[in-house]
């Protein structure tokens, strides 16, 4: 298995850390040489805050590339974009710096999970958002999606951007473990999954429950073929 894949969602805190974690885990599980990656990271100064969860889901220390900054090719203090966060820094980020270093991570591991920020209009550098990386160097896609009020809205926005631009959505996780009322997630995931069967048929439902250490971990097999 020698693949990249690329971890968004439809907005901050839908739970892209931890289905990056856990699928990087079962993958581990599943004998696969894999590494995760994180684009950019604000509100950090040191390590990625993500990458040391990702770490911590996998149950392995932080990794030589971690040290290295390999794997997060840039961090910024402030907790914003990365335009603006960059910005503040005096710097400015590079999209082929951030596609090199996951070349060099393909060079060591079979398999590389790049994880986004935010969603997938998120802007990186000028006007240039997570979506036009992902078409300047595309990634099959898997998208986490919440299941709070405003979802649906999100997601259908979401999935509707990867269809315009040309985006290969190989997959959904549908992050449960958000409390909310039954009658939204159940309504949720019923839209969702018509939305996929109607015109991302190749794309995988997964649907990824609250999760604590010790519980079992999800079956990611629909969306990483080992």
């Amino acid at each position: 298995m020698k693949r990249r894949y690329f971890i968004t969602a439809i907005d901050t805190d839908a739970g892209k850390s931890l289905a990056t974690g856990l699928a990087a885990r079962w993958l581990l599980g599943e004998g696969v040489s894999v590494i995760t990656q994180k684009m950019a990271q604000t509100g950090c100064t040191r390590t990625s805050e993500d990458i040391e969860t990702h770490r911590r889901l996998m149950g392995i220390p932080l990794q030589e590339a971690d040290l290295e900054g390999t794997t997060c090719p840039y961090i910024f203090p402030f907790p914003a974009s990365p335009r603006l966060a960059a910005e503040l820094a005096g710097r400015q980020i590079d999209f082929f710096r951030i596609f090199e270093a996951t070349e060099r991570l393909e060079e060591t591991y079979e398999c590389v999970l790049v994880e986004g920020v935010g969603g997938l209009m998120v802007p990186l550098v000028d006007d240039q958002t997570v979506a036009d990386y992902l078409v300047c160097h595309p990634h099959p896609t898997v998208i986490v999606v919440h299941a709070r009020l405003g979802s649906i809205n999100h997601a259908l926005l979401t999935l509707k951007a990867c269809s315009v631009r040309g985006i290969e959505v190989v997959g959904v996780i549908y992050n449960t473990g958000i409390a909310t009322d039954p009658l939204i997630t159940d309504d949720t995931r019923a839209v969702l999954q018509q939305m996929l069967g109607r015109n991302f048929p190749e794309a995988a439902f997964l649907e990824l429950p609250r999760w604590h250490e010790g519980d079992p971990l999800p079956d990611f097999s629909a969306l990483f073929r080992v």
